[in-house]
């Protein structure tokens, strides 16, 4: 009985609805207006966002460079492997420590045979010992390991 009931009052309000049509009632027209205030408010936040997760995303340890005046600049396009000396002779091969730098050459191979399109990145700190430096590059090419790319930091950007 409840279905009965159900499909009466279904044809009730599709009468009622014919009806309107026919006494003159017309619809309110769509307006094709664009509400910007919540697109705004999404790219404002997504803004922000970037802003915060852009310096999390610089691949490697913080270092401070050595400034050069003959730079070649090559942007960060995420296919290195970053090895990072720091002020306290501290190796790391992306974020990760190398305990001791005999060890740094097969750490780096791993690398290379997990990625093969990466090339080799090699930044050292301005004030750590250029020893320690110079023996993470000895380590690296007594492995075998391929080209290597020593970062530096242009000097006129630096006095700008």
């Amino acid at each position: 009985m409840t279905g009965a009931a159900d499909r009466r009052e279904r044809l009730r309000a599709v009468r009622a609805v014919i009806r309107t049509r026919r006494e003159g009632f017309t619809r309110p027209e769509v307006k094709a207006d664009i509400n910007v205030t919540p697109l705004v408010d999404v790219v404002l936040v997504l803004l922000i966002i970037f802003m915060v997760v852009t310096p999390m995303i610089a691949s490697g340890v913080a270092v401070d460079l050595p400034r050069t005046t003959h730079h070649s600049r090559k942007p960060d396009d995420g296919k290195d492997i970053i090895v990072s000396v720091t002020a306290d002779g501290r190796t790391y091969v992306g974020t990760r420590r190398v305990s001791r730098i005999e060890d740094l050459a097969g750490v780096v191979a791993a690398e290379q045979r997990r990625f093969p399109d990466k090339s080799l990145f090699l930044k050292g700190d301005q004030r750590a010992r250029f020893g320690s430096v110079r023996e993470a590059l000895h380590v690296l090419r007594e492995g075998k390991v391929g080209e290597v790319t020593l970062g530096t930091e242009e000097l006129e950007a630096a006095l700008k």
